[in-house]
């Protein structure tokens, strides 16, 4: 009887702990809430792929509106289930499971496959008083697999892809581009959504994100299954790229700076009159007068006496204007008068420091430049309202955001005490260039729609893709190994999300060049990074205190000008791929700069390659990145460069396993998963097309809308079947996101040597209804170059509807 008695009081023990045991997590509309270990827990999912994890302090309230991120959660169907002290949740792609002892969350697929964990008892939080307010600083940390490899943390100037043992400290400065996002090569990615400086530190031990401030651990963890996945992921979290208009993807001249209207157009002109393509031009500071008047958004120099003519000559020679605005302003501005009457200023130095052009700056005579408080949305009107007064309505085509980070300079830590609209600069430090960039494209969006926005920007954070910002890498150094590190910073960059990225062509700052432009051992360098560039988003030459225009590098017959002119001309070739190419990532959150990972994961050589990657989905580029046929007899500046082209040197090239390739210089075929040395003359980057790639080719233009593409080439690399869609619309302006444009369908069958163009999809105003194409098929040792004719294998007349050409 006592036993009976016993047991039944056991089995009524069990079933109150039960009980109790089942109400530590409750469930919510979009996962589960629950309490470890002093911290409130919640586990969100976004949508099958992607989950945020909040955690934060028992019973802390607070409200937080990401910044970065814009997706609201949709409705996601979820089996949960509990099994001890685990609960697990269910989507049709991820098991996540929470340990209610410990707090880690882990990450596995459908087939429970281990994608990602945290590590137990892993989140930290240490009270912190941030300019009087009581907060905390937070820490969360992982744990990865040995060898797994992992990308990203937007821009930090390394020499390396894979960023496995790296420590690095993310604030927002000038040549970095802090963003805590990374992605593995297992095909999930994190985004940690905190705007204060962030460490992140992988060791062997753990891989950890620490923030100086945050309410709470906040991140989201999305599973894409590969590179493409991923990022598709993280603009859907984060928002779409849109599109840029056509001319943008031509050539872009520069300099630091036009110091006049006259010289400015005289550059356009001479151009037109040397036959070199060109669609851009830019117009960099002081077109506003003395550093008092910095950024006054208007034409106060004497020496633009006639901005509107300026703007009209430009236009007239069809060629575009970008204008240098900064995040700043000088005491005598009218937006600085009106944004320090209403506090909206951020109180530390910025530049430029002094009043003076001297360098040094005289710390004496201070400039009382101030930056904006951009995350204020009044200051932003009020930016706007005088960039509209003073420049776009003259008719400015696109604005070159310097100084987006923004600059800071004698920088102390009571500077980061500043308030700004959404608390202490300290808080929101590495969200500036994404509030600054928000301002000017929603505004521009909101005055016109018949003018697509371009933003170039020296400073990015996440979600910038969706304000038409094209990131270049800053002011950086004209040397060699600068060069050959903007090749893994511009792919980690890409791997983030962001698909626009370029760097200044040779270099921004000259100083290691005894005679800089006239110095032949730079022509080599600028040769080298010009080829390069030719395959960025943006190819644009600038530097500071140069003339880099072609002219500067000699005349037709010398190395450098003819090199130069033939990679402009094959830019321009190649625009109706990259045009399309653009839509690829407007429409499927596509990618220009690809790291090999992206196409080739199965093939773990690729996992740490940083000199190579491919240019869209065909062309495999490997820059030349050593000097080989200028040296010097004096390394110090390059002193009495001595020239040698008598023997041609060799590039490394690895061709990745899966595919075929072909060189694009000579046609030749060859076998992936090996590598070759490739002959590299001073003209010539290795290039190599993967078998199964359409490109369409352009015509020879000197702008890129000066020719219809009513006689396209098109070019079919054999060894694979393939496909490419060519897009089409009015080139600037918004129709397209009205479904105003047309896209046609090339498909290649190899094995029965057939091409089938498929009907067009969609139209708009003046658009071709009848079109040749001139259809290439490349073989084995059938070569390409640019300025050569190639024997056509057949021409198609095209109505629109679908015709298969055998080949």
């Amino acid at each position: 009887m006592v036993s009976i008695r016993k047991n039944s009081l056991l089995f009524i023990l069990f079933i109150i702990a039960g009980q109790l045991f089942a109400q530590t997590y409750q469930e919510t509309d979009k996962g589960i809430k629950t309490n470890v270990q002093s911290m409130d827990v919640e586990i969100q999912f976004y949508s099958p792929a992607i989950v945020r994890i909040i955690k934060s302090p028992e019973g802390r309230v607070f409200k937080k509106e990401s910044l970065s991120v814009i997706k609201t959660p949709q409705t996601t169907a979820l089996d949960i289930n509990q099994n001890g002290n685990i609960v697990s949740l269910n989507s049709e792609l991820l098991q996540v499971t929470v340990n209610l002892n410990t707090g880690k969350v882990a990450y596995s697929d459908k087939a429970g496959k281990t994608l990602f964990t945290e590590k137990d008892y892993g989140t930290q939080f240490s009270n912190f008083n941030d300019a009087g307010s009581k907060t905390f600083s937070v820490r969360q940390a992982f744990l990865l697999d040995k060898d797994e490899a992992i990308y990203g943390l937007g821009q930090q100037q390394t020499n390396k892809l894979n960023q496995r043992g790296e420590k690095i400290f993310m604030r927002q400065r000038a040549l970095y581009a802090s963003i805590p996002f990374i992605q593995s090569v297992k095909g999930y990615g994190i985004f940690w959504d905190n705007y204060s400086p962030t460490t992140i530190n992988d060791n062997p031990q753990e891989m950890s994100f620490d923030s100086e401030v945050g309410e709470c651990s906040d991140y989201y963890f999305m599973y894409g299954k590969s590179g493409d996945g991923v990022i598709a992921q993280m603009r859907d979290l984060t928002g779409q790229a849109p599109m840029y208009p056509l001319w943008t993807f031509g050539f872009w001249q520069s300099r630091e700076r036009y110091k006049s209207q006259k010289e400015m157009m005289g550059v356009v002109d001479k151009y037109r009159q040397l036959g070199i393509p060109l669609d851009g031009i830019i117009q960099d500071w002081q077109y506003w007068g003395p550093n008092t008047n910095w950024n006054s958004m208007s034409f106060d120099n004497p020496e633009f006496p006639d901005p509107q003519g300026m703007i009209d000559h430009v236009h007239k020679q069809n060629a575009h204007i970008m204008i240098s605005v900064w995040a700043s302003f000088g005491p005598d501005t009218k937006p600085y008068k009106v944004m320090k009457e209403k506090n909206m200023l951020l109180d530390f130095i910025t530049w430029p420091a002094s009043s003076t052009d001297t360098w040094p700056p005289d710390p004496n005579k201070p400039s009382g430049v101030r930056a904006y408080d951009a995350y204020n949305p009044e200051a932003r009107d009020i930016y706007w309202d005088y960039m509209n007064k003073g420049l776009f309505s003259k008719g400015i085509d696109a604005w070159w955001l310097d100084s987006t980070e923004p600059d800071h300079l004698d920088v102390k830590e009571s500077d980061f005490d500043v308030p700004t609209y959404l608390g202490t600069f300290r808080s929101v430090r590495n969200a500036f260039p994404l509030q600054s960039n928000k301002g000017v494209y929603e505004h521009q969006r909101a005055t016109a729609s018949d003018k697509r926005v371009y933003l170039l920007t020296r400073c990015a954070f996440a979600g910038q893709q969706r304000y038409a910002a094209n990131t270049w890498s800053g002011d950086v150094v004209a040397k060699w190994d600068v060069l050959k590190r903007q090749i893994p910073t511009g792919l980690n960059f890409s791997l983030i999300g962001i698909p626009y990225w370029n760097t200044d062509i040779g270099g921004f700052f000259l100083w290691e060049y005894e005679g800089e432009v006239s110095n032949k051992a730079y022509h080599e360098l600028y040769t080298r990074w010009f080829q390069y560039g030719t395959f960025t988003p943006m190819q644009r030459s600038h530097g500071s205190g140069v003339s880099k225009e072609i002219y500067f590098f000699g005349k037709k017959g010398d190395w450098a000008y003819d090199s130069e002119e033939k990679y402009i001309n094959l830019r321009y070739s190649m625009i109706p791929y990259m045009y399309s190419t653009a839509w690829d990532v407007t429409s499927n959150s596509g990618s220009f700069l690809r790291a090999l990972l992206m196409d080739f994961n199965e093939d773990k050589k690729v996992h740490d390659i940083s000199n190579q990657y491919m240019f869209g989905k065909s062309f495999l580029v490997t820059p030349v990145t050593d000097p080989m046929y200028v040296s010097a007899e004096e390394k110090d500046k390059w002193k009495n460069p001595v020239e040698n082209f008598s023997k041609i040197k060799t590039q490394a090239v690895y061709l990745p396993q899966g595919t075929d390739w072909f060189d694009f210089w000579t046609g030749e075929k060859l076998n992936g998963g090996q590598i070759i040395d490739k002959k590299v003359p001073i003209d010539i980057i290795p290039l190599y097309i993967r078998a199964g790639s359409i490109i369409p080719w352009g015509p020879k233009v000197q702008y890129a809308t000066e020719k219809k593409w009513d006689n396209l080439e098109i070019r079919v690399y054999t060894g694979a079947d393939g496909e490419f869609v060519l897009y089409e619309d009015e080139n600037d302006n918004y129709n397209y996101e009205k479904g105003i444009y047309s896209t046609i369908k090339l498909k290649w069958n190899d094995q029965s040597r057939t091409l089938t163009i498929e009907n067009r999809n969609g139209d708009f105003p003046d658009m071709l209804k009848n079109r040749r194409f001139r259809i290439v098929l490349v073989n084995q040792l059938k070569g390409i170059g640019v300025e050569n004719s190639l024997k056509i294998d057949k021409v198609v007349t095209y109505k629109g509807k679908e015709v298969s050409i055998k080949l």
